[in-house]
Formats: C-alpha cells, sequence, structure tokens
C-alpha cells in the first residue's frame, strides 16, 4: 500500500484484491473509438521505432562491427533471417501471444509484473520474477536514451549521402534537433500527435513505394523471404552468421512497444496497423535495400538513402528525419508513462508529474526529460556515428526481450493454465531465438554495447534501492504502533477537542500514524473529526468508482478511510474525498487540514541495507518530490511534522 507520506510499497507488498485479467480489445475505454482511427493513431505512436530501422538495419550487417560479406549468400541469408525475426518475434510473440496478456487493457513490463503479481506473492520464485520484471523496466529506460541519439542520427546522416561537403554538420544537426524536441515537451504531445498518424503513413508508404520500384528491376530477391536462405547461411558461415544477428535484430527493435502502447490504442488497432500496413512496408523495403545491393555494391554506404531517385533524394530526408523525431517522442512519451507507474508501484521516488492534456497519459516528467536530454545528447557526442550506437542498442533489445519470455512462462502456465507440452514449446522457441540474440549482442560489449548494461545496473540499483529502503522504513515505524482503538479511547477523554476535520496521512492501515501522535504530544488537541487516510496504489491500471473508497468509524469522531487508485490514474486526493460519503459531513477543504510525517534519515549499521545503499536511499528520499504536490493537496491548508529515523 501507498501513502502521502511516502512513495508506495514494493510490488509484493501491495494489495491484489482488485486485480483482473483483462478481456475484449486490450484498450481503456476505446471500445466505440473507429477501428480506422485507432490505427492510424498506432501507426503514429507505436511504430515509430520499428519503422526507422531500415534507416540502418541492413547497412549495418554488412558495415558494422562484425561486417558480412557483401555476396548473394549473405543477403539473401539476412533478408530471410530479418523477415522470420519479425514474423516469430514481433508478430507471433508480441502481437498474437503476448498482447492478450493484458493488465484491464494496459501492456507494458510494469503492468504484466503487477498482473503476475497476484500469483508469485509468497512463494520462492516470485521475488526472482520481480527482479527480472525492474531489471527489464531499467533496460527500457536505457533504450529510451539510445533510441533519440540512433534514429535522429540515421536519418541526419542522410546529409553527407547526399552531399559529403557537410558531413561536420550531421552532429551539431543531431544535437540541435534533440533539443528542440526535448524543449517542446512541458508544452504536451496532444496538437503534435495529431500530425505523428499522417506523417507516418507517408514515411511507410514512401519506403514501401521505394522499395517496390527497386524489386522490380530485380524481382528474384523475392525468394529471400524463404527461410531456406538464412539455414543455408547458417549453415555455410556459421560464426559469422551469429555474429551478423547483432545487426539483424536492429530489424525487431520497438516490439516491446506494441505491447507497452496497447493502453493507448487497444490491441485490435494495433494488430491491424502492423498487419496490413506496417510489416508490408517494412518487407518491401528491405527487399528494395537488398535487390539495391546486389545490383549495385557501392550503396553500402546508405542502401536505405540511394534507393531514392536523385529527384527525391531531399524529400526522403526530410520524411525519414520527421519519422525519426516522431519515433523519439514516442519513446520519450513511454519514459514518462514507465516512470509514473514505477512511481506507483514504488520503485522510485515522488517526482514532480505534469498533466499537459485533459486526456488520460499526456503527462510530463521534468526530471526525466531533463536527464534524458543530458544523456542522448552525450551519447551523440561520444558516439559520432549512428553505427556506433548500434552496437549500444542490440542488448537493451534484446534483453528485454529475453526477460519478456520469463514474465510470460508465469502467464502461460499460472494465468492461463496452459498444458505443459505447448508452452514448453512455444517458450522454447522463444528463448532459443532471444537468447541467440542476445548472445550475439554480447559481443559488441567493447564497441559499446557496455552502454546499456552500466545504465541498466545503474537504473536497476535505484529502482532495487528504493522499494528495499522504503520496506524498511515502514517497518521500522511499524515498530511499537499503538492499536487505533486504544489510541481512540484514551485520546478522546484527554484532549481538547477543536472545530475541524484533521486528516492524517498513513503508510498502513493499521496503527496510529507518527504525525497524529506528534501533534497530540506538542498541541495537546484534537479536531471535532479526525481521519486516518491511506492511499493505497492497486495492481491494476484503474480503480472502478464503486471501489474507490472505504471507511471504518471508530466513534468520537475518529475514522479509518482507504482510497484506492490505479497505477495509471492520478493519486488526486481532494478530488476523491469529494465522493466519500460515509464519513460523517462532507469533505469542505477550507475546514480541512493535512497533517504530513516527514522523515530524516539516518543511515546506519543495522542490517538490512549495506551502508552505502542507505546514504543512496537517503538521497533519494531528500530529493523526492513533496507529497502536498504529489496527491494534489492544496498547498495552505498542510501541516508536515518532522521525524528521524534509523535503518
Amino acid at each position: 500500500m501507498t501513502n502521502a507520506e511516502s512513495t508506495p510499497a514494493p510490488l509484493s507488498e501491495q494489495s491484489t484484491g482488485h486485480a483482473q485479467h483483462g478481456q475484449g480489445g486490450g484498450g481503456h475505454g476505446h471500445s466505440s473509438d473507429p477501428l480506422l482511427k485507432l490505427a492510424v493513431g498506432a501507426i503514429g505512436v507505436v511504430f515509430g521505432d520499428i519503422g526507422t530501422s531500415p534507416l540502418y538495419a541492413l547497412r549495418d550487417t554488412f558495415a558494422g562491427h562484425h561486417p558480412l560479406p557483401l555476396d548473394m549468400l549473405h543477403v539473401y541469408g539476412i533478408i530471410s533471417l530479418m523477415f522470420w525475426s519479425m514474423m516469430i518475434i514481433v508478430t507471433f510473440k508480441y502481437v498474437t501471444v503476448i498482447m492478450r496478456a493484458d493488465n484491464k487493457g494496459e501492456g507494458g513490463s510494469l503492468a504484466l509484473l503487477a498482473l503476475i503479481n497476484q500469483h508469485t506473492d509468497g512463494k520462492r520464485w516470485g521475488r526472482g520474477i520481480i527482479l527480472l520484471g525492474v531489471f527489464a523496466t531499467a533496460l527500457f529506460y536505457g533504450d529510451s536514451m539510445i533510441t533519440p541519439a540512433v534514429s535522429v542520427m540515421g536519418a541526419i546522416e542522410g546529409v553527407a549521402v547526399y552531399r559529403p561537403s557537410m558531413q561536420g554538420m550531421i552532429v551539431p544537426l543531431v544535437v540541435t534537433i534533440l533539443i528542440g524536441l526535448f524543449f517542446i515537451q512541458s508544452r504536451g504531445t496532444e496538437k503534435v500527435a495529431t500530425f505523428f498518424g499522417p506523417i507516418m503513413l507517408l514515411y511507410f508508404a514512401t519506403i514501401a513505394v521505394l522499395g517496390s520500384l527497386s524489386i522490380a528491376q530485380y524481382p528474384q530477391v523475392v525468394a529471400a523471404l524463404s527461410p531456406h536462405y538464412a539455414i543455408t547461411m547458417f549453415i555455410a558461415d556459421p560464426f559469422r552468421g551469429f555474429l551478423a544477428m547483432g545487426a539483424a535484430v536492429l530489424a525487431v527493435t520497438g516490439a516491446e512497444a506494441l505491447y507497452a502502447d496497447m493502453g493507448h490504442f487497444g490491441r485490435r488497432p494495433i494488430r491491424v496497423s502492423w498487419l496490413v500496413f506496417v510489416l508490408p512496408a517494412l518487407v518491401l523495403n528491405y527487399l528494395g535495400q537488398a535487390s539495391l545491393l546486389i545490383r549495385n555494391p557501392a550503396a553500402l554506404e546508405s542502401p536505405f538513402y540511394f534507393l531514392a531517385p536523385e529527384w527525391f533524394q531531399w524529400p526522403l530526408l526530410f520524411i525519414a528525419s520527421a519519422a525519426a523525431v516522431i519515433a523519439s517522442q514516442a519513446v520519450i512519451s513511454g519514459a514518462f508513462s514507465v516512470t509514473q507507474q514505477a512511481i506507483q508501484l514504488g520503485f522510485i521516488p515522488r517526482m514532480t508529474i505534469k498533466h499537459t492534456s485533459t486526456a488520460a497519459g499526456q503527462i510530463y516528467i521534468p526530471v526525466i526529460n531533463w536527464a534524458l536530454m543530458i544523456a542522448v545528447i552525450l551519447l551523440v557526442l561520444v558516439f559520432q556515428r549512428s553505427s556506433n550506437l548500434t552496437a549500444a542498442y542490440g542488448i537493451a533489445v534484446t534483453g528485454a526481450m529475453l526477460i519478456d519470455n520469463f514474465l510470460l512462462a508465469v502467464v502461460l502456465f499460472k494465468l492461463w493454465q496452459w498444458k505443459a507440452p505447448a508452452a514448453i514449446a512455444m517458450l522454447a522457441l522463444f528463448f532459443a531465438i532471444d537468447g541467440a540474440y542476445l548472445g550475439a549482442n554480447l559481443t559488441k560489449i567493447p564497441d559499446g554495447g557496455w552502454v546499456p548494461l552500466v545504465m541498466g545496473v545503474a537504473i536497476f540499483t535505484l529502482l532495487t534501492t528504493w522499494s528495499r529502503g522504503r520496506a524498511l522504513m515502514r517497518a521500522n515505524m511499524a515498530e511499537g504502533t499503538i492499536p487505533l482503538e486504544v489510541f481512540t479511547k484514551s485520546a478522546h477523554s484527554s484532549a481538547a477537542r477543536v472545530p475541524g476535520t484533521a486528516i492524517f496521512m498513513a503508510s498502513t492501515a493499521a496503527g496510529v500514524p507518527s504525525a497524529l501522535l506528534h501533534n497530540i504530544k506538542h498541541n495537546k488537541v484534537l479536531h471535532e473529526r479526525v481521519v486516518i487516510l491511506t492511499v493505497s496504489i492497486e495492481d491494476v491500471p484503474y480503480v472502478d468508482e464503486g471501489e474507490r473508497s472505504s471507511v471504518k468509524d471508530y466513534g468520537n469522531g475518529f475514522y479509518r478511510l482507504t482510497l484506492r487508485f490505479g497505477f495509471l490514474e492520478e493519486t488526486d486526493v481532494p478530488a476523491a474525498l469529494k465522493c466519500v460519503s460515509m464519513c460523517g459531513e462532507p469533505f469542505n477543504m477550507m475546514k480541512t487540514s493535512f497533517f504530513l510525517s516527514r522523515q530524516t534519515l539516518i543511515p546506519s549499521d543495522k542490517p538490512g541495507m549495506a551502508l552505502w545503499r542507505e546514504k543512496l536511499f537517503a538521497w533519494m528520499l531528500r530529493n523526492a518530490a513533496s507529497a502536498m504536490e504529489f496527491f494534489r493537496l492544496p498547498t495552505n491548508r498542510v501541516v508536515e511534522l518532522g521525524s528521524q529515523l534509523k535503518i
């Protein structure tokens, strides 16, 4: 559970009583929206990452860190590998199977983790699954840093392809575009997003047409779609074929975005967009690039841009650059959404979250925005070329895909009750492919693959330190707490009562909060109505209004109130209080005072966490956003009472 004096409890300690497996289309509130409109919107937001992969994916297999010989065997083999990777990983694994595992319509690693938590709580391997899910989230942040850098740089490098004398302008142009992109985040993306769908539609139509024109000049290249050519390549050249998988996986980057963005558009629109429009466009473009390389090996410098006839080169550059910016925008927005979920689920300290629109999910988190901007610009300045960055890209993607298999295993066996032979056969296929891709990418650690690993470990340490520290703080604060029943009987007769309502925020649904004890100790008064309020974040994205609140009346003006929110909902306490009718008279904010506890942590050598982690946790606690701001409490009605605590 969570409260207004601390961030939410770790996932393993939360209430799971309201979790339900989503039915229907997998969207939240989209049942009446036209399928076509949602499908176009999905093209604009969901497919930016995987859609910009043709900018660099095929090129890097033949000109990257482990280049293949540019001959018929390897060109056909790589095209076959890319096509069947898209079919098995994206179409089968994510679009067909994993997207069925929605948490009331929401997707993504954290939503899936919240869904399966109720089936693992208390089991020996349950904590391991939670830690894997947290590490997948940490890798997602690494992906959020690399995607804008590699996408925008891959697009802008077309400038040097068409005008070699402008090579020195690429990095300054990329940095300028990225700075502008991050600076407009605070204005929200609702209006800009309206144009994303049409622009991405134009982009996919363009790459499909260019690919088709190139295929027409060498139609035999279509045969490369046969799995026979991938198998032949691995038999004839197994070692280099394995290494090439590190670049070939770039064709499926962004697959997890299909699942993570399911709550915005619904399952069916995403499936329609992928199968009807995006997948055919990508396949046509990759085949077109292969045709071009067979006919003109010199085009390897940029097979994507050399597909265009001379008169269309600069328009293609602008269209591809716009698509790259959209792909970056999508992953930045995704980082905001994941951060909000992680805050609600107790893995990240409270942060200032600004709602840029009345639409759900339109949020802006300044700390994440500026941290991402600094990280992305540093990556551009250090790596200089998109081909250098793709080495770092693959590990984050394949690591997250492999972890998703473990989460899927729990879903298959515990939630869906699949028979063992079918579940094991499918999981074996996914583990074999994702494991091979991860292994191939691990060979690129010296070339930049260390970047997402270092980022992932650092972020994982922060997330788990915060979760563990909060658990220790709650355990420490719970020692020696007084039962509320005992307190109300003694306090009623020993303290003077004053008019108004006092709401004391509590971290748990038992005992007396420290703010109430400090208040009666120092002020020796109690309000006419005393409410102990606990805010609980449930393992579901949204909580039905009928289940929002529950009240227990202890008599003599004492109440214990619990407000429940989903992990994607705004925790607006005053708004929720207006709907509470079982707690005496209606709440009037002008006659209500909120009392919060603020703990100052003193690191100690007590068992629980290493001293360096305690100091890290103390720093995170000091820099967490105010509970008053996080829970939308009126600024002139809040009293904070501090205390010191050792863990």
